[in-house]
C-alpha cells in the first residue's frame, strides 16, 4: 500500500492521540498512589458508554478484521453468526451473570470460583486461562496484525509483531485497565468509522462506482450462495489454502449455530472470560454495567458489515490471493485510495492494539490476584501488586512475540482460535453455569469437569473426526454437566453446598432502559436470521 503524505499524518495523529490519552488518564491525584483496584479495575468508575466501547474494542481485533474476513471469503455470511448470536448472549450475561459477579465484589473469574467452590478450582482455572491467553489469544492477535502489516505495508512479519507489541505496551502497562478502557473509547470510533469506510469503498468499487447500496445488491445477486446464515451438509463447498475441497458444514454445522454448541462458545467468551468481564467489574454500578453491555450488543449487530462483507466482496471479485486471511489486506491495497488509507489502516491497528492491551492487562490481573497474592507473597502491598502486574504484562507479551510467527502455516486463524478454545470452554462453562444456578455443585465435581474437558474433547476429535467442532463442544458440555451433577449428588448426599449461591428476587434485576434495549436487539437479530435463512 502506497501511503500519501496525508495518510501518514492521519495515522501518526491517531497513534499520538492514543498514547497521550492513555498516559493522561493514567495520572493519579497528588498524594494518591495507584492501588490494585485502580490498576486492575479502573477504580470501579466506568460509565456505560465506556464499558460498551471497551467491550467491543477488546473483542474486535485482527482475528475479526483479518480472520473473519478470511472466513467470509471462504464461507460467506454464515460466519457472522458469531457476531449476531453474541448480541443475544450479551443480554443473557447482563441479566444472569453480571449481577452476581458485582455482588461478590471480585477482581477475576478464578476468584469467583474460589468464592463459589474452593482455592483448588481457582488455581486450576487461573492456570488454564493464563495458558489460553498467552498461547492462543495474544499470539494469534499479534500474528494476524503483523500479517496485515506485511500485506499492506510490506513490513516483515517479525518487525510487525514487535511494532504492535510495543505500541500496545507503551500506554497500557503503566496505566492498567483505566488506560485501556478510556483509550478504547477512541479506538472504537476509529475501528467502526474506518471499518465502515473500507466496506463502503469495496462495495462502491464492486458496483462500478454506483455506490455501496448498489454494490450490496449486486453482491447478493452474484454471490447469493455466500449469504446463507444456516449451512447444511454439502450446501457450500470451498477450497482451502492447501487446495483441498472442504464442506463449510464442518465449521458451521446447520442448526447447531442456533441451538447447539455455538451457545457454549458465546456464553463462555462473554460470560466467563476475564478480559471481557473485567470491564463490567469496573462499572460504577449494575445499571451502568448492564446498559454498557446492551450498547455493545448493538455494535455487535453492526460488525458483520465491517468484518464479513469485505471478505465476500473479495470472493466476488475473484481476488488473486492464496490464503483466506489475505482478503482484507488485498481490499485495502486495491480499493482504498490516497487520503483514506491512513484512516482505514488506523481502524485496523486500533482493533489490534486495543485487544492486545486488554489481554495483557487481564493476563497480569489473573496472575497477580490469583497466583502471586495467594501463593508467592500473601502479604504483598498494593504497590507490589501493581508492580507485579506490570512485569507480568511485559513477560506475557514477550512470549507471544516469540511464538506469533509460528502461526504462519495456518489457513483460517479465526477458526483456529475458536477450535482450540473450544477444547477448554465446555467444561469451564459447565462449572460456571452450575456454580451460579445450582447450589448442590461441589468443588471436587468442578475440578473433575475442568480436568476431563480437554482430554474428552480431544478424544472425540480423534475417534470421530467427522463431528464438527461446534457439535463436539455441545457434547462435551452435556457430559460435563452430567459429571458435575452426578459427582455432586453422590458426594453431598443431595444436600446444598455451603458455598452455594442463593438467588433472591432482588439479585437478578434490570431497569426499564436495559429492558427496552434488549427488546430491540432481539427484534433486529430475529429479523436478520429470517432475512438470510
Amino acid at each position: 500500500m502506497q501511503f500519501a503524505t496525508i495518510d501518514y499524518v492521519v495515522f501518526g495523529a491517531y497513534c499520538f492521540l492514543i498514547v497521550c490519552i492513555g498516559l493522561w488518564v493514567s495520572r493519579e491525584k497528588k498524594g494518591h498512589e495507584k492501588n490494585a483496584e485502580d490498576y486492575f479495575l479502573a477504580s470501579k468508575s466506568l460509565p456505560w458508554w465506556a464499558i460498551g466501547a471497551s467491550l467491543i474494542a477488546s473483542n474486535i481485533s485482527a482475528e475479526q478484521f483479518i480472520g473473519m474476513s478470511g472466513s467470509g471469503f471462504r464461507l460467506g455470511l454464515a460466519i457472522a453468526t458469531y457476531e449476531w448470536m453474541a448480541a443475544i448472549t450479551l443480554l443473557l450475561v447482563a441479566w444472569l451473570f453480571i449481577p452476581i459477579y458485582l455482588k461478590k465484589g471480585i477482581f477475576t473469574m478464578p476468584q469467583f470460583l474460589e468464592v463459589r467452590y474452593d482455592a483448588r478450582v481457582r488455581t486450576l482455572l487461573a492456570i488454564f486461562w493464563l495458558l489460553v491467553y498467552v498461547f492462543v489469544n495474544l499470539t494469534s492477535v499479534l500474528y494476524l496484525g503483523a500479517l496485515a502489516l506485511e500485506g499492506i505495508m510490506g513490513v516483515t512479519l517479525w518487525k510487525g509483531v514487535i511494532a504492535l507489541a510495543l505500541f500496545a505496551t507503551v500506554y497500557s502497562v503503566y496505566g492498567g485497565l483505566k488506560a485501556v478502557a478510556w483509550t478504547d473509547v477512541v479506538q472504537v470510533v476509529f475501528l467502526v468509522g474506518g471499518g465502515l469506510l473500507t466496506t463502503y469503498l469495496a462495495l462502491d468499487a464492486f458496483s462500478g462506482g454506483a455506490g455501496a447500496v448498489a454494490g450490496l445488491s449486486k453482491l447478493y445477486a452474484e454471490a447469493g450462495d455466500r449469504f446463507n446464515m444456516i449451512l447444511f451438509e454439502g450446501e457450500l463447498l470451498y477450497t482451502d489454502d492447501q487446495g483441498q475441497t472442504k464442506d463449510a458444514y464442518d465449521l458451521l454445522p446447520g442448526l447447531s449455530v442456533l441451538v447447539g454448541g455455538m451457545w457454549i462458545a458465546n456464553l463462555f467468551y462473554w460470560g466467563c472470560n476475564q478480559y471481557i468481564i473485567q470491564r463490567t467489574l469496573a462499572a460504577h454500578s449494575l445499571k451502568e454495567a448492564q446498559r454498557g453491555v446492551a450498547f455493545a450488543g448493538y455494535l455487535k449487530l453492526l460488525l458483520p458489515l465491517i468484518v464479513v462483507i469485505p471478505g465476500i466482496v473479495a470472493y466476488a471479485l475473484e481476488a488473486p490471493i492464496t490464503r483466506g486471511d489475505e482478503a482484507y489486506p488485498w481490499l485495502l491495497n486495491e480499493y482504498v485510495g490516497p487520503g483514506l488509507k491512513g484512516l482505514t489502516f488506523a481502524a485496523l491497528i486500533a482493533a489490534i492494539v486495543s485487544s492486545l492491551a486488554s489481554m495483557m492487562n487481564s493476563t497480569s490481573t489473573i496472575f497477580t490476584m490469583d497466583l502471586y497474592r495467594n501463593y508467592i507473597r500473601k502479604d504483598a502491598s498494593q504497590r507490589d501488586l501493581v508492580r507485579i502486574g506490570r512485569i507480568v504484562a511485559l513477560l506475557c507479551v514477550g512470549i507471544a512475540v516469540i511464538l506469533a510467527p509460528q502461526l504462519a502455516s495456518l489457513d483460517q486463524v479465526f477458526q483456529y482460535i475458536q477450535e482450540y478454545t473450544g477444547h477448554v470452554s465446555p467444561g469451564v462453562l459447565a462449572i460456571f453455569i452450575l456454580g451460579l444456578f445450582w447450589k448442590k455443585a461441589t468443588a471436587n465435581s468442578a475440578i473433575l469437569s475442568a480436568l476431563f474437558s480437554i482430554p474428552l474433547s480431544v478424544a472425540i476429535q480423534m475417534v470421530f473426526p467427522g463431528v464438527p467442532f461446534i457439535d463436539r463442544m455441545g457434547i462435551v458440555f452435556v457430559v460435563s454437566v452430567v459429571l458435575i451433577v452426578a459427582v455432586s449428588l453422590i458426594e453431598g448426599n443431595g444436600a446444598d453446598s455451603p458455598k452455594g449461591i442463593t438467588l433472591s428476587r432482588g439479585v437478578l434485576k434490570t431497569d426499564p432502559v436495559f429492558a427496552g434495549l434488549a427488546f430491540g436487539i432481539m427484534a433486529i437479530t430475529t429479523a436478520l436470521y429470517v432475512m438470510f435463512w
